[in-house]
């Protein structure tokens, strides 16, 4: 989640209840973001066999979404500075509503890729521009300050109840109801925000930097693409050895083009700073460990213990408790003693989780499995607010919007890497294989978490 810039123009004062009311709108299309990027994990399996489609396709499926969206969220952030807030906002929710419509009416895996893919711009458009209409919204820090906590534990509650609330969908009416879903949510958004949200600009609105946009597509394209089909064509093939030449190639253009504008999209002076580049690290870790274990349970739990898309999604209800119930605790506890000590707690946890996992086979009990699920649930929660707290902490308001946008970033470009890794895992593996498969998945699981304790030891403790 990007922290907007502090420097905008201050808003025309709002009464106490409509600056409540832009922030539940606020909040709503980001439980819309959030809950899309998972929401499809658990209908994976469904959608597969309804579009006859193998693992490697339906990884492009979750990150064809997520590869646009990480990618464009930096300049999503400067044409609403630019041109407005509320019409950029509009506009997201619009591109959003309507892509869902073709995700719901795909014929085939091809056009629910592509219409994944528009699905990203919008949201692209929606998650950073929502954050800055609410700080925007609110000059008193105090209540700035408790905004931005409700934003934390409502993105941690949508990424966590996504799976929830796809099970159930598609239990009820098919997998195509999980992109249909989103129709009445975008048409009450948008009609709350004709009527409440204000309009807001930058107060200086910062050039757009097309190349460095373009590059920066280039490498998480890339990179995403070797991932997933990395296994299919071979990692040493000469397909896979020119991907590789040309994600160096787009990589090293894309500082030299950075390091040389005034106005550069991605401000490469803050990766001098430790503890930047450990919470940016941190944050992408968390979203593989989320993400290899949705996708890896949920491939376990349908294919190798054949249950039904309802139970599985009902077994991460663990982890969206956790992850609800922890997130704003989190909050509380970098206010009160800095980052380290929830950071300690999000990598302890989530490390335990993983270690649960390693011995699933294809007849774990369901209470272990269930036990997993909270303690990486857990451990999502506390994660969010002290990686956000350690990317800007020390910054001047100015650069504190690129570091929160850079640190949105790096969360989706794990969500790309998790999917990836895990489908290249059991890519080709029978139902009975599953277990065995994805053991080495549990065991990076594990490693995420232990990285978060390397992590707490680079934040600043608490002045």
């Amino acid at each position: 989640m990007p922290t907007p810039s502090l420097t905008a123009a201050p808003p025309a004062p709002l009464s106490s209840r409509r600056r409540r009311t832009v922030l539940a709108v606020c909040a709503l299309s980001m439980f819309l973001v959030g809950v899309d990027a998972t929401i499809v994990n658990v209908g994976l399996p469904e959608i597969g066999r309804g579009l006859d489609v193998g693992t490697r396709g339906l990884e492009w499926v979750v990150d064809a979404y997520t590869a646009v969206m990480a990618s464009l969220l930096i300049v999503s952030g400067a044409l609403a500075d630019r041109f407005g807030r509320r019409r950029v906002f509009r506009c997201g929710l619009l591109v959003f509503g309507m892509a869902s419509l073709v995700c719901a009416l795909a014929p085939s895996p091809g056009v629910l890729v592509a219409a994944r893919a528009v699905q990203g711009i919008g949201a692209s458009m929606l998650s950073p521009v929502a954050l800055a209409i609410v700080v925007n919204a609110m000059p008193d820090p105090r209540e700035r300050a408790r905004a931005i906590g409700v934003w934390a534990s409502v993105f941690g509650l949508s990424m966590a109840a996504g799976p929830v609330t796809g099970g159930a969908l598609i239990a009820a009416f098919g997998w195509r109801s999980v992109f249909w879903i989103n129709a009445p949510v975008v048409l009450l958004v948008l009609a709350l925000v004709a009527l409440f949200v204000p309009e807001s600009r930058g107060e200086r609105a910062r050039r757009l930097d097309l190349p460095g946009q373009l590059l920066l597509t280039v490498v998480l394209f890339l990179t995403t693409g070797l991932l997933v089909e990395g296994p299919r064509i071979g990692w040493t093939s000469p397909a896979a050895l020119i991907g590789y030449a040309l994600a160096a190639a787009a990589t090293a253009g894309f500082v030299r083009v950075e390091l040389r504008r005034e106005e550069p999209l991605m401000d490469l002076g803050l990766f001098r700073r430790p503890p930047f580049v450990t919470a940016v690290l941190g944050a992408t870790a968390v979203f593989v460990a989320l993400n290899m274990t949705l996708l890896l349970s949920t491939l376990y739990l349908q294919q190798a213990r054949g249950w039904t898309p309802l139970a599985a999604g009902a077994a991460t209800l663990p982890m969206a408790l956790g992850a609800t119930l922890c997130a704003p605790w989190s909050g509380v506890l970098v206010g009160r003693v800095g980052p380290r000590r929830p950071l300690l707690l999000a990598g302890g946890f989530t490390a335990a989780g993983g270690l649960c996992l390693m011995g699933l086979d294809g007849d774990t009990g369901v209470p272990p499995i269930l036990l997993a699920f909270l303690l990486i649930g857990i451990g999502f929660g506390f994660a969010n607010a002290p990686l956000t707290n350690t990317a800007v902490g020390g910054l001047p308001p100015s650069r504190a919007g690129v570091a929160g946008a850079i640190t949105s970033t790096s969360r989706q470009v794990g969500v790309a890497i998790g999917i990836a890794v895990a489908g290249g895992l059991v890519a080709g593996t029978t139902p009975a294989g599953l277990p065995a498969a994805a053991r080495p998945g549990w065991l990076v699981v594990t490693a995420c978490g232990l990285f978060l304790l390397v992590v707490a030891r680079a934040a600043r403790p608490r002045s």
